[in-house]
């Protein structure tokens, strides 16, 4: 079918009270056999599937709202709406509604709301309609009272809504209202400001078409600003909206309805955020109609520029010429911040569609352009349309940096800007660098990465990325962790770093860690090759507890992984060092750097890692052994003679027994193994010379040692070879 009068989105109301677009088709009336009636049918215009298949009930209440839409509860809390593309549509499924319920199909309503007890009703039919007092200045009070007392019943609410309605009501109490602002009147503006939001609450489109129209709806805000609460202080809002919310054309709209449109919903939007009062659970049901009224404008508005090409084409040139001013840029940078916004009105397939289009149209490139910019306010709006971009779509923002790398140095991709300008955040919450490390970390997440017959994109994404751009990320951690300040035992230098810089280092080290989590052979290489832990692990003797805790969690995500590669590398290098340092520096005190250590030794000890605790007992066991709080380390201890004693029985029993003579070198030879499990290249070496690592136990030498669960007195530690 052809036929665009009767094309039509079906929507759903879900439990949230947001409409959920179930599809786009052609909408026909006739009689189906199944459902014993004349039923509503939609079929999607994809593939003809059925969209709709709704009976349309003679005691079923439709409502026509705004000309092309008609809505209904199919059941409780099950509301449908069909929105219809042409207006003409609308009226002709509506008659056949209306012919079926043998109503008039001028009504915008075919039967009476009636939620209220039989008692109720049965009071209300002797009054078939509500009678409204003359609109005079003296039966405001009057009509106040009519109102708040309709609003509990659901019947007399209809009723109500249908008086005002039919005797235009809403234009003769607006000029009444601009009398009582003429003479002053407060009683009477108080009064009007209790009728107009009651009318709200009556929650009926054909009432707020009349109340949102151009020429009502600054007296409505007018009515609004007069709450008795406040007394003599009235509010201000018709003075923002007029004086200080400047309606902007940053690209001129020729169609006058779309400007209308734009205009019409800032105001609505205004009116529910800033100018009612804050609804009540009660009152917030009540103004459903609204929050579906300012919904189909947004649906409406992103549709007809979407639509518009010369407008985007022009928006785009513009925001990317070098001959544009800065003032113009900013307008149009927040324009298309607000353009994106209005979309996440839009259903998933519209907004993929959406989306699509600005991608065509160049969006990526385009903010490549401005995020290159020095203006702060610009590259802040151009992060935000960036958030929107990665939240829906990461697959293309991804797809794009890698072919863009094929033509630009690694300096200026698009990826690496958004990293440079994590990294220098000059907010000293760091409230940008927060947001754009998520938008990193979405970027590498490998959930939301496509995987295809002939390409997987997490292989070729997580390569281009550290190849391109791991450098740059990690490049403030690794210059605060340097080699010269390592091998010179300079760790107390991190006591004068800033909290500012510590906040980033963090925030790097928590991108970091969500990398051991998620990429295996990536990763690993980087942390082993550039002896990453190593140098995070300095930052354990921060001032800053935070920053601390960062390292140690990211050593706890490593050995969480129980990978032998990983263990080996620890073990060469002695990275619990550091940790055991801080252990013992920390004392008695019971904090989170105290829980977190005992927390890693803890885990070793359950999981039974076996070349971890005979590397821990073998090399810390005289600093820790007077630790006796917690039972961990002496659990540490068990574990490793318990492996040591099934060593020794292991080799009793072998059908090969060696001479005796060697049986302390075939033990040797089993705890330094490190080719056996994995078939890597080996990664152990002599140890450094430390007082921390006293060789095995009972071997000569021993670290100095303090009073149960405080740290050892003169303890002097190396933290590591570099490799």
């Amino acid at each position: 079918m052809t036929d665009t009068r009767r094309r039509v989105k079906v929507y759903t109301l879900n439990e949230d009270r947001q409409w959920d677009d179930r599809g786009t088709g052609h909408v026909s009336s006739g009689y189906v056999e199944r459902l014993k009636g004349m039923s509503l049918l939609v079929r999607a215009e994809s593939d003809g599937s059925l969209l709709l298949e709704s009976k349309i009930n003679p005691n079923t209440a439709y409502q026509k709202q705004q000309d092309t839409l008609i809505v209904w509860s199919e059941a409780e809390n099950y509301d449908l709406a069909l929105s219809f593309q042409e207006k003409a549509g609308c009226d002709e499924i509506w008659e056949k509604i209306c012919q079926v319920q043998g109503k008039d199909p001028s009504v915008d309503i075919t039967q009476e709301l009636v939620d209220e007890s039989e008692e109720e009703r049965f009071d209300d039919m002797s009054s078939p309609g509500l009678e409204l007092p003359p609109c005079e200045l003296g039966r405001l009070e009057e009509l106040a009272e009519l109102v708040a007392s309709s609003l509990p019943s659901p019947l007399r609410r209809e009723k109500l809504a249908l008086a005002v309605e039919n005797e235009g009501y809403i234009r003769k109490l607006l000029e009444l209202f601009r009398q009582c602002e003429d003479l002053e009147n407060a009683d009477g503006l108080h009064h009007l400001y209790e009728i107009v939001k009651g009318i709200f609450l009556l929650n009926r489109t054909a009432l707020f078409e009349v109340m949102f129209s151009e020429e009502c709806i600054m007296d409505v805000i007018g009515c609004l600003e007069h709450d008795p609460v406040l007394g003599a202080a009235p509010r201000r809002h018709r003075d923002f909206l007029t004086k200080t919310a400047r309606f902007k054309e940053v690209i001129p709209i020729g169609d006058p309805e779309l400007r209308a449109k734009i205009h019409q919903t800032y105001r609505v939007q205004y009116i529910q955020d800033m100018v009612l009062p804050t609804p009540s659970v009660f009152e917030e049901n009540m103004l459903s109609t609204l929050h579906s009224f300012i919904f189909f404008n947004k649906v409406e508005i992103v549709g007809m520029l979407q639509d518009d090409e010369k407008f985007l084409t022009d928006l785009f040139a513009q925001l990317t010429d070098e001959a544009t001013d800065d003032d113009k840029r900013y307008e149009l940078v927040n324009f298309l911040k607000e353009f994106c916004a209005f979309s996440q009105t839009l259903q998933p397939q519209n907004r993929e569609a959406f989306f699509k289009t600005l991608s065509n149209m160049g969006i990526l490139p385009a903010l490549e352009v401005v995020l290159g910019m020095d203006d702060v306010q610009v590259r802040g709006a151009a992060t935000d349309i960036f958030s929107y971009l990665v939240e829906y779509n990461p697959s293309m923002v991804r797809e794009f940096v890698m072919q863009e790398s094929q033509q630009n140095d690694d300096d200026i991709l698009l990826i690496n800007l958004i990293i440079e300008h994590m990294i220098c955040d000059t907010d000293p919450e760091l409230g940008g660098a927060v947001q754009l490390m998520g938008l990193l970390r979405t970027l590498v997440d490998p959930e939301n990465m496509l995987a295809t017959a002939n390409k997987t994109e997490k292989t070729e994404f997580l390569s281009f990325f550290y190849k391109h751009c791991m450098h740059i990320l990690s490049a403030p951690l690794l210059a605060n962790t340097t080699d010269d300040k390592l091998s010179k035992g300079e760790s107390s230098i991190l006591c004068t770093y800033d909290f500012q810089t510590s906040q980033l280092l963090a925030l790097i080290l928590e991108l970091l860690t969500f990398c051991v989590e998620h990429h295996t052979y990536h990763i690993k290489n980087y942390i082993i090759n550039k002896d990453v832990l190593r140098r995070v692990l300095v930052l354990t003797a921060s001032q800053h507890a935070f920053l601390a805790l960062c390292a140690l969690r990211f050593m706890r995500r490593i050995i969480g992984l129980k990978d032998e590669f990983y263990n080996r590398y620890i073990i060469r290098n002695f990275l619990f060092e550091p940790v055991v340092k801080a252990f013992l520096n920390n004392g008695a005190r019971y904090n989170l750097m105290n829980s977190a250590i005992i927390e890693m030794f803890e885990y070793v000890r359950v999981e039974d890692v076996k070349s971890l605790t005979a590397h821990i007992v073998e090399n810390y066991w005289k600093a820790l052994e007077d630790v006796n709080y917690v039972q961990t380390f002496k659990g540490l201890k068990l574990r490793y003679e318990q492996q040591r004693e099934s060593m020794r029985s292991i080799l009793r029993n072998h059908r090969f027994r060696r001479d005796a003579r060697t049986l302390d070198d075939d033990e040797e030879m089993w705890f330094n193994a490190d080719e056996d499990d994995s078939g890597g290249t080996s990664l152990s070496s002599p140890p450094p010379s430390a007082s921390l690592h006293p060789g095995s136990p009972g071997s000569p030498g021993s670290p100095g040692s303090g009073a149960k669960g405080s740290p050892p007195t003169a303890v002097t530690t190396k933290v590591g070879s570099s490799t």
